[in-house]
């Protein structure tokens, strides 16, 4: 239970059962919610659905006391996972994950209209690994109305990514009123001050028409949760500093000594995001529309800090007396804009759009120096020279998306009509990698993150086109219908077709089984097919190797096939009294040929080694810092298949009046999810009978996401005053690791799991209504300040032992509800 105390996990357990249920807090609205997401059916409710489907209003949203939409998300659906931490650039750009897959298997919507991905790929071994999806951080919480959480594989409705579910995020078009929003918190063991303003405005600029604008600034600053390095303290084994008058004499008056380290923690960021939903009824029949996303980023994080003598001139200056603690930095630019028509032609319903997303990141190393560069400038009676601050090139990618869909209504004389839907999509993709400059890629380049080199960089492009059709039938009351199949054409993988069949029964009012059966595609992401660089820390450098090159065909990688999936779910919806709804639904989902990176392939210095990849390595083009005591590779491959199985759970109950002490809304959300790799493909010729896949890979896949999540609270109203309470019970996870890495075949001895207790966090908040117009709120996530368990003991000491900067990580990074322990917050609301 990590470091929960018996106190708090007592009182824990009084505020579940006094307030008990719910993370949610899907109340009676959002039950009775009409949907437009997984069916092509007008009017149908959430209640009524074939298909598993959560809606999530602004309120409950709000309530998670989180300014980004990742983590607001995450507290209310147990099967959305949210990243805590991520390693090098990826801790800039935080994803996500429905039932446990991969961030790139759940399709983002806005208004119903595919959003562009980042361009920031999650590169780094780790349970989000591969990640290149949408950043829900660039869509403004306060423009939100709704959110409606497909939890079924759609990849006949929607396309490709739709495999684990769809977040269809629906824009407030209210064209009057608003609210000014400020809030501010931090962490309760320091760190992580966040600051947030957000304006929403609605106003009707001219007659027949809407338009709701949304502005957010954001701040959050750097936390910190690591331990002393190893490096700059007295220890037996650390024989570079075994005194304080030893190699780093200064380290003792240098800042936060010994903690020089500062990597394991939050990054900094600033963020200024707005949103615009406007449209134009031109007739009672035809309506123009537009929506869009515009947003600037700033993010820092610290990267390993290197010890003074790392880099000493041919004189002997020693440029950092204190070593230095590298930063990777970004500016990041995304938007997104759609246009379109809803008109009715011959009694079509005619909906044609056009969108155009881009994700411009340029990336910067800075507090650094080019250990090459500043030596080799050297002379025995000159200093050396080399920048401090180094460009290290640029991520961009596009997409630009083009839809018609037309539906019509038939009347078969059955209990409702028939709707049989048609459409067609064009698609065109992107992503780019820019070279650093040449400082960043001097020989092994800028320390922390080298520069991307001219063989990294190039603009790779794709074009795709699909036809759909679908058709909703109701022959009898109590029976609805849905068959959707769609052909899709890649211009680099050829085409492919799928399908998807949704039926559901009511036997009567209280009771409704349903269940869907479908089949799904994903090509791989551009970035995942191309993305190239060296990824280092003190000790090791290792090349993230594109699977379409010649030096990938070394190892026996030859480019990336699709992935193809089937999914299978059955479930049922209950109302056995009034007031009370439940549904519980258990789905599959079987993946053939998943792209997944690789284990650490080791040139040197690993438990195994392997002579094809150093050849890699050398026919890639990379240049490696002769310090490190590691080298290898890492890459993304099809090589294996899974099978996700799991059960999902939604129980709402409302009760109106309490003996006149208001009314509460009380929810139960709860997910079961559990991932088994199923086939490992037989290894390449290359690694002499190795696999591409180690243990830590696998156990990503398997355990690193708890394996279930039950979620209880309760929403009080009592007048004038609003109380939330949330108790989220996370079940246990675990990961394979190693200082020299965990082959499948013969482990190293120092292969170790790493192991996270089942934990309870409690979440609270209190509003008060002061004024007509104003809201002050009080809240806090994690309220008992619970911390996951610490990272196994023997794998630690086995750092420690090696004087190794893996020593300063102290608490897991695929944790599922980080490692900053509790959160507070104050919120003001003034609405007009």
């Amino acid at each position: 239970m990590g470091h929960t105390t018996k106190k708090a996990m007592l009182i824990a357990g009084i505020s579940a059962v006094a307030l008990s249920v719910g993370a949610t807090q899907v109340v009676a609205q959002e039950i009775d919610a009409v949907i437009v997401t997984g069916t092509r059916t007008t009017g149908l409710r959430a209640v009524d659905s074939p298909a598993p489907i959560q809606v999530l209003d602004a309120g409950s949203l709000t309530r998670s006391g989180q300014g980004d939409l990742i983590q607001a998300m995450a507290q209310n659906v147990p099967s959305f996972n949210a990243q805590a931490f991520g390693g090098d650039a990826a801790n800039l750009t935080l994803s996500a994950k429905l039932r446990g897959l991969s961030p790139n298997h759940a399709l983002v919507l806005i208004n119903g209209k595919r959003r562009h991905g980042t361009a920031n790929l999650a590169v780094l071994a780790g349970a989000f690994q591969g990640g290149a999806s949408a950043d829900l951080n660039f869509v403004p919480l306060a423009s939100v109305d709704h959110i409606e959480v497909l939890q079924d594989g759609a990849a006949a409705q929607y396309g490709t990514d739709a495999i684990a579910g769809v977040i269809n995020i629906i824009l407030k078009d209210k064209s009057q009123g608003g609210a000014i929003t400020l809030t501010g918190g931090k962490y309760f063991d320091g760190g992580g001050k966040t600051g947030n303003l957000t304006a929403n405005v609605g106003f009707e600029p001219m007659e027949n028409a809407y338009m709701n604008m949304t502005f957010e600034s954001r701040w959050h600053g750097e936390s910190f949760r690591g331990d002393v390095d190893p490096r700059t303290i007295s220890t037996p084994y650390n024989t570079a500093s075994s005194s304080r008058l030893g190699a780093y004499p200064n380290l003792v008056n240098a800042p936060d000594y010994p903690f020089m380290n500062r990597i394991s923690g939050d990054a900094e960021y600033r963020l200024n995001v707005g949103a615009i939903n406007a449209g134009y009824n031109v007739s009672d029949t035809t309506e123009l529309y537009t929506f869009g996303t515009f947003g600037t980023k700033y993010a820092a994080a610290y990267e390993n800090y290197r010890v003074p003598n790392l880099v000493v001139g041919k004189d002997g200056t020693v440029p950092f007396p204190f070593g230095f603690s590298p930063k990777e930095q970004i500016d990041e630019t995304d938007y997104a804009v759609t246009g379109g028509i809803k008109t009715v032609v011959g009694g079509w319903n005619v909906n044609a759009a056009t969108t155009y997303g881009k994700d411009d990141i340029s990336i910067n190393t800075i507090n650094t120096i080019n250990r090459s560069l500043y030596i080799d400038t050297s002379t025995a009676t000159t200093k050396g020279f080399s920048p401090l601050d180094f460009h290290a090139g640029d991520f961009t990618t596009t997409q630009w998306t083009s839809n018609l869909d037309i539906t019509h209504e038939y009347d078969m004389g059955w209990s409702d009509p028939l709707t049989l839907a048609l459409g067609a999509e064009y698609r065109e993709e992107s992503y780019a990698i820019g070279a650093g400059d040449a400082g960043s890629r001097y020989k092994e380049g800028s320390q922390s993150y080298p520069g991307f080199q001219l063989t990294d960089a190039g603009n790779h492009k794709r074009e795709s086109y699909a036809f759909y059709g679908d058709v909703a039938l109701s022959p009898v009351e109590a029976l609805k219908l849905d068959f959707a199949a769609r052909f899709e054409h890649f211009s680099d993988f050829g085409s492919t077709q799928v399908f998807k069949g949704t039926a559901r029964y009511d036997f009567n009012d209280a009771f409704a089984l349903r269940g869907t059966a479908s089949t799904g595609f994903r090509a791989p992401t551009l970035a995942e097919s191309f993305y190239s660089a060296t990824n280092v820390s003190p000790t090791s450098a290792f090349v993230q190797l594109p699977p379409n090159s010649a030096a990938a065909r070394l190892v026996g990688v030859d480019g990336l096939d699709p992935e193809k999936s089937r999914n299978f779910s059955v479930g049922f919806v209950a109302h056995p009294i009034p007031g009370l709804t439940a549904t519980v639904d258990a789905y599959q989902i079987s993946i053939r040929d998943r792209i997944v990176g690789s284990g650490s392939l080791f040139g040197s210095g690993g438990a195994q080694n392997y002579p094809a990849v150093t050849a890699a390595i050398l026919a890639n083009g990379n240049v490696l810092d002769p310090t490190v005591t590691q080298t290898g590779i890492n890459i993304f491959t099809n090589g294996l298949n899974t099978r996700t199985r799991g059960v999902e759970m939604v129980v709402t109950y409302s009760t109106p009046g309490l003996m006149d002490m208001g009314a509460v809304n009380w929810s139960v959300t709860a997910n079961y999810g559990k991932t088994k790799v199923t086939k490992i493909a037989a290894a390449p010729a290359q690694l002499a009978g190795a696999s591409l896949f180690d243990l830590t890979t696998i156990s990503n896949l398997e355990t690193a996401s708890p394996e279930y999540r039950v979620v209880l609270g309760a929403l009080w109203t009592y007048g004038d005053l609003t109380v939330n309470v949330k108790e989220s019970f996370f079940g246990p996870s675990e990961q394979y690791n190693s200082r020299t890495g965990c082959p499948i075949v013969n482990p190293s001895a120092g292969c170790r799991i790493n192991k996270i207790g089942a934990a309870a966090i409690t979440d609270l908040e209190v509003s008060y209504q002061v004024m007509p117009s104003v809201k002050i709120t009080a809240g806090a996530n994690n309220l008992f300040n619970v911390y996951p368990d610490e990272i196994n003991a023997f794998l630690r000491d086995e750092y420690l032992r090696n004087n190794s900067n893996g020593y300063v990580t102290k608490y897991p990074a695929f944790s599922p509800f980080g490692i900053n322990g509790g959160y507070y917050y104050g919120r003001v609301t003034y609405t007009f």
